[in-house]
């Protein structure tokens, strides 16, 4: 199946690195104008080193209103992917209101506030699109030290479901891949070994964290027009860790 973006204008937030990083890559071999949008210039200007034909958004999602009017600036867009998240894993009892301040503002606000610039501009244009919110298993099962961070990935599908059924009359479609652990740079850093990812493992069926690609591939498939007829998804890419 050939998966193109000719012509088409995506934003990646979170765009610096892991996930996003790759994303723009693939997106860009496809065909695409991608508009990295990162709060580290280091990133934004490595990214566009290896990619010349990007353009790049330096604004840190967490501000409303810089956030705001940085999206603004980059309009129209075909396509969107709200990748940019924090974690802060911590046990129950040490959760801080400051903790849960900072993850709820950039795992669930910032992604209302994206998608509601984008999504008005695209309704204006009566072009409809994509847009792909990266959320996590976490939403769907139960894993210690999470217990703010599943939280705003709860958010995050409820916001999916309500999104896909008042954006849909006018053909924008919306949708969330939930990865397991991905083996980013940071993801085989703090799961790579038997002691730190051993249990987590033992409960996927096929054995393995997701590579990166993995999710880049299922998030194409949701932002192009191959995928025409889904919206309102969860997706899990968990190698069946929710099935079991």
């Amino acid at each position: 199946m050939d998966i193109t973006f000719s012509g088409k204008r995506i934003l990646v937030t979170g765009a610096g690195r892991g996930i996003g990083r790759d994303l723009v890559k693939a997106l860009v071999k496809g065909g695409a104008t991608v508009i990295a949008v990162s709060k580290t210039a280091a990133n934004l200007e490595s990214l566009k080193a290896e990619c010349p034909s990007i353009e790049t958004l330096c604004v840190d999602v967490g501000n409303w209103d810089e956030t705001k009017s940085g999206i603004q600036s980059v309009l129209p867009v075909d396509g969107l992917v709200n990748n940019a998240a924090i974690a802060e894993v911590v046990p129950f009892f040490d959760v801080t209101p400051d903790s849960f301040d900072r993850q709820f503002s950039v795992n669930v606000k910032s992604i209302l506030n994206v998608s509601q610039v984008v999504a008005q501009n695209m309704k204006e244009r009566g072009v409809g699109g994509s847009i792909v919110h990266v959320s996590s298993q976490a939403s769907k099962a139960g894993l210690a030290g999470h217990v703010v961070y599943a939280g705003t990935k709860g958010a995050l599908d409820s916001m999916c479901y309500v999104m896909a059924l008042e954006l849909g009359p006018f053909n924008i479609r919306v949708n969330c891949v939930n990865p397991t652990v991905v083996l980013t740079d940071m993801g085989r850093e703090n799961w790579s070994t038997p002691e730190k990812g051993g249990a987590m493992l033992s409960r996927i069926p096929l054995n393995r964290f997701a590579e990166v690609e993995d999710v880049v591939h299922a998030i194409m498939f949701l932002l192009s027009d191959k995928a025409s007829m889904i919206n309102g998804v969860t997706l899990p890419i968990d190698g069946g860790f929710l099935s079991c």
